[in-house]
C-alpha cells in the first residue's frame, strides 16, 4: 500500500500560498533548495477545505490572489485525467505521482505504483486530494463548523490517521474506538499558522513548520588577514593576480571569490604595514580591492578619490568606489540605520548630474504603504513626505560642503541667532526680504528646494510598472519592504546608460507579511550575486556613523540577535 511507505504530510493553505512551488509546474520545476522538511518521497495530502481556502482568494487583487489563481488552474490540470468514483475519493491511493523530470501519473486506487510508472522514472512524491466524509465528525468529541477552515483542515489531518491506521472515516467507528486513538506521527501537518498548529497539538497531531534555509547574507565583502609578503605585493603593485592569492591564502580557496567583492585586508602585527601607511588617515584604503572576474586578480580601488565626500571607513570606501565606478549599473547597499546608506547615494546623485553624467535621479520611496490619491495636492505635494530623507541628505550636504552656510552655522553657534530686522516699507510693500534678515533654516530650505527641482524627481512604486530609467539614477531607498514580485519589477526597470542604487536594512522590515529572509533586498541580493555588472555593500555596526548613541543601539542590537540564534 502507498502509504505504509512514504512519510505524509498534510499541507495548510498558507504553505501553498507561500510556497506554491511544493505542487510543480508543469514543466517540472521543483521547489527551492534546502527546504526546512524534505517533502521528497512524500505523500502530500490537500484537503478539500484548502481547495475552499484557496477558491475564496482567487477573487483578490492581491498577491495571495494571484498565487490562487495560479495554484488552483495547476492541481486542475494535473487531477484532470483522474476518474475517482465516490467512494474512492475517500482514501489517499488515488492522487498524481510525480517524476524527478517533472512527468504526472494518475494512481488509481489499488493498482501498484510500479505497474503505472515505468521503472526508469523516480518518483518525487505523490499527491492527493481528500475530502472529509459529513460523517467523521459523529466519532469525534468536537465538531467545526463548515466555516471554520482551521477546524476543517484538523478533521482532514485527523481523517487522514484514521485511514493510514486502517480505521473507518464513514461515521461507523464508535466514539470509544476513536477516543483510544494514539496519532503514530507518521502524518504530519505543515502549517505556518501559529494558531492552527496550537488547535492541532491540543488535537494530538503532530505539526511542523515549513519554509527554506535561507543561505548566509551575502555581504560583498570579506576581512582577512594576510601575510605580510602578499600585502606588501598588493601595496606596491595594487593588484594580486587569483593564481597568486589562491597559493598565499589556501583556507580562503574553500570560499570562491566572488564577481566584484571586496577584500579587506589587515596584518596581523600592526607594526608591520608600510611607514607611509596611516590606518584611519588613508585616504585611498590601499588595503582594500576588488575582485575583478574578467581579468581574475584582486585589484586596488580606482575611483574612491572621485567621490565628492571625505571617506571614513571601510564601509564607506567599498561604497563610494562601487558608486563612483561607471562599469556598475546597479549597486546594493545595506546595513544598520546611521551608516550613510541614502546619504551617500544622494550626494553620489548629486554629483554625477553636476557633471552631466545623468539628466536626474528619480527616487522610488520603496517603504510607502499609504494611498498616495487621498492625499492633497499634486504628486510632487503628495509624494514630499516618503522623500524627506533624499532631501534630508541634500541639507546635510550643503551643510557640510558650502562655505557661506558653514560660516553662518558657525557664526550661529558662537554669538547665538541675530534677532532680525523689522522690514522697511517697500520691502512690506514690495513682499521682498532682505537676504541679511533670512535665518540660515529659510536659506536652506530655498538652496534644497533648488537641487531638488533642478535634478530631482519621485516616482510612486505604483507608478513604476513600465517606465525604464535611462541616462538617470533611479534610487530605491528602504528596498526591505517590497515582496519579490515588487522587487524583480523594479529590478528590470534599468534602462539604457542608467544606474540603479539600491538601499535598505533586512533588519528594519515595516511591511506585512515580510520578515528578515523573505523581502526584496534580500531577493535582489540573490539574483545579482556574481555578476560583474553588480556590486553589493553591507556596512557593519562600527561603522555607523549618525550619531554615538545610534552606533551603540545598532551594536546591541546585534549582540541580542547573536544571543537569539545561540538558543
Amino acid at each position: 500500500m502507498l502509504v505504509e511507505i512514504r512519510p505524509i504530510f498534510v499541507i495548510d493553505t498558507n504553505i501553498l500560498i507561500d510556497y506554491p512551488d511544493i505542487i510543480p509546474p508543469k514543466e517540472g520545476k521543483m521547489e527551492l533548495k534546502e527546504p526546512t522538511v524534505d517533502l521528497s518521497k512524500a505523500l502530500i495530502v490537500i484537503p478539500t477545505a484548502v481547495i475552499r481556502e484557496l477558491s475564496s482568494f482567487k477573487k483578490e487583487k492581491t498577491e495571495r490572489g494571484k498565487v490562487a489563481r495560479a495554484m488552483l488552474k495547476r492541481l486542475r490540470e494535473m487531477f484532470e485525467g483522474i476518474d475517482s468514483s465516490l467512494d474512492g475519493s475517500y482514501t489517499l491511493d488515488s492522487g498524481i505521482a510525480i517524476s524527478k523530470t517533472g512527468e504526472t501519473y494518475p494512481l488509481d486506487s489499488g493498482i501498484p505504483l510500479d505497474d503505472i510508472v515505468p521503472s526508469n522514472h523516480n518518483i518525487e512524491r505523490v499527491i492527493s486530494i481528500l475530502p472529509v466524509h459529513k460523517n467523521f465528525k459523529k466519532c469525534l468529541p468536537f465538531s467545526p463548523s463548515e466555516d471554520d477552515m482551521d477546524g476543517q483542515i484538523i478533521l482532514a489531518t485527523l481523517a487522514t490517521e484514521f485511514i493510514v491506521a486502517g480505521l473507518p472515516i464513514d461515521g461507523t467507528l464508535k466514539r470509544e474506538g476513536a477516543m483510544n486513538f494514539e496519532p503514530s506521527g507518521f502524518v504530519k501537518l505543515l502549517t505556518n499558522d501559529n494558531g492552527l498548529a496550537i488547535r492541532a497539538g491540543r488535537r494530538g497531531i503532530f505539526t511542523s513548520r515549513y519554509g527554506y534555509m535561507p543561505p548566509p547574507p551575502y555581504t560583498g565583502r570579506r576581512e582577512v588577514e594576510v601575510p605580510k609578503e602578499l600585502f606588501d605585493y598588493f601595496y606596491d603593485k595594487q593588484k594580486i593576480e587569483l593564481d597568486i592569492w589562491q597559493m598565499e591564502m589556501p583556507e580562503e580557496s574553500e570560499r570562491p571569490l566572488i564577481a566584484n567583492e571586496f577584500i579587506i585586508m589587515h596584518l596581523k602585527n600592526p607594526d608591520d604595514y608600510p611607514p607611509e601607511f596611516v590606518y584611519d588617515l588613508n585616504p585611498y584604503f590601499r588595503h582594500i580591492g576588488r575582485y575583478d572576474a574578467e581579468s581574475k586578480a584582486i585589484v586596488a580601488l580606482e575611483y574612491i578619490a572621485d567621490f565628492p565626500e571625505p571617506i571614513m571607513n571601510d564601509g564607506q570606501a567599498i561604497y563610494a568606489e562601487a558608486l563612483m565606478n561607471p562599469n556598475f549599473a546597479a549597486v546594493i547597499c545595506q546595513g544598520p540605520a546611521g551608516s550613510g546608506k541614502t546619504y551617500m547615494a544622494t550626494v553620489y546623485g548629486c554629483d554625477a548630474c553636476k557633471k552631466g553624467q545623468y539628466i536626474g535621479v528619480t527616487v522610488v520611496p520603496c517603504a510607502s504603504q499609504s494611498k498616495i490619491g487621498a492625499l492633497p495636492g499634486d504628486l510632487n505635494e503628495k509624494m514630499d513626505p516618503e522623500v524627506q530623507p533624499i532631501k534630508n541628505a541634500i541639507r546635510n550636504y550643503l551643510l557640510k560642503t558650502d562655505r557661506g552656510l558653514k560660516a553662518e552655522l558657525k557664526e550661529l553657534r558662537e554669538h547665538g541667532a541675530k534677532v532680525p530686522k523689522p522690514r522697511s516699507e517697500n520691502a512690506c510693500t514690495n513682499g521682498e526680504e532682505n537676504e541679511d534678515q533670512r535665518s540660515i533654516r529659510q536659506k536652506l530650505r530655498d538652496r534644497i528646494n533648488a537641487i531638488w527641482d533642478a535634478w530631482f524627481s519621485n516616482l510612486p512604486i505604483e507608478n513604476a510598472r513600465g517606465r525604464d530609467f535611462s541616462y538617470e539614477v533611479a534610487l530605491y531607498d528602504e528596498f526591505q519592504d517590497q515582496n519579490t514580485t515588487q522587487a524583480d519589477t523594479l529590478l528590470k526597470r534599468l534602462g539604457m546608460e542608467g544606474k540603479i542604487v539600491i538601499t535598505g536594512d533586512t533588519e528594519q522590515v515595516h511591511a506585512p507579511y515580510l520578515d528578515s529572509s523573505n523581502n526584496g533586498l534580500v531577493y535582489a541580493s540573490h539574483q545579482l550575486k556574481d555578476n560583474p555588472m553588480v556590486a553589493q555593500v553591507c556596512f557593519v555596526e562600527k561603522e555607523v556613523i549618525r550619531h554615538p548613541l545610534v552606533k551603540a543601539i545598532a551594536e546591541r542590537q546585534k549582540a541580542d540577535r547573536m544571543k537569539k540564534s545561540d538558543i
